[in-house]
């Protein structure tokens, strides 16, 4: 008779985040199992925030050497998004586009999550960040010695060309493709931090004079709160004295 193996239940707690952005860069993990916590930690030359918070789960996931049940503990909704969305998986199908001739970002990284995940029976909850969880503030705190540690190694999948932050404030930027890119699908990879945006409505009020459109809906960042206005959104007034419905 062949004998049953039990499928071990493991507490995934990630953080990560690079200063600045694009910067030196560092994640923190906590693995829990039947109460045992292990930690870790590693720290790198230059990289970003995204790629932080999704090589914290990756590792923490390579970690785990037999088929488990896991459930995975993050403040990056980046990182949710991109998996329980289905976006990641459409961008592979998709040759890692985003849409025609427009990469998606991070796609080394998120291919391995992908395979990471296919090991494992894989949950994922969001936590807010720095609100007092014991497991993300202890993340935090990792992921700080790793930005700090003397030992950074290279991130060798980072390409500067792909950066995950608007740096059109600066007067000599040249922008990159990225920035360049027009966001106008639910989706679509927000220019100034890299976090897919979604879709909301504005608050309701009255139609200014003379005003002949108005915006039905928008694209927002979650992340950095961008509001991107479209062409999709937009709506002809024919009454000026009509009331937002």
């Amino acid at each position: 008779m062949k004998e049953w193996t039990e499928i071990p239940d493991i507490e995934l707690f990630s953080d990560g985040g690079a200063e600045p952005n694009p910067g030196k860069g560092g994640f923190g993990v906590i693995l829990s199992y039947k109460g045992k916590q292990k930690e870790f930690f590693k720290g790198y030359e230059l990289t970003t925030n995204n790629r932080m918070e999704l090589m914290g789960v990756i590792f923490g996931l390579e970690q785990l050497k037999t088929k488990s049940n896991v459930q995975v503990f993050t403040d990056s909704k980046y990182v949710i998004n991109g998996i329980t969305k289905g976006w990641a998986e459409k961008w592979k199908k998709n040759g890692w586009k985003r849409k025609k001739n427009v990469p998606a970002i991070n796609s080394d990284l998120w291919d391995r999550l992908l395979n990471a995940i296919s090991k494992h029976n894989v949950e994922f909850n969001w936590v807010k960040g720095h609100s007092g969880h014991t497991e993300n503030e202890r993340c935090d705190t990792l992921a700080n010695n790793g930005i700090n540690s003397n030992e950074l190694i290279e991130d060798v999948g980072y390409e500067p060309n792909e950066v995950d932050t608007d740096q059109s404030s600066s007067a000599n930027t040249t922008f990159t493709q990225k920035s360049k890119v027009k966001i106008e699908n639910v989706g679509d990879e927000c220019r100034k931090c890299g976090e897919p945006v979604i879709k909301k409505s504005p608050k309701k009020k009255k139609v200014k004079a003379n005003q002949s459109y108005y915006f039905e809906y928008y694209l927002f960042c979650p992340s950095c709160k961008t509001m991107y206005f479209t062409e999709d959104g937009k709506r002809e007034i024919e009454n000026e004295n009509k009331l937002f419905e």
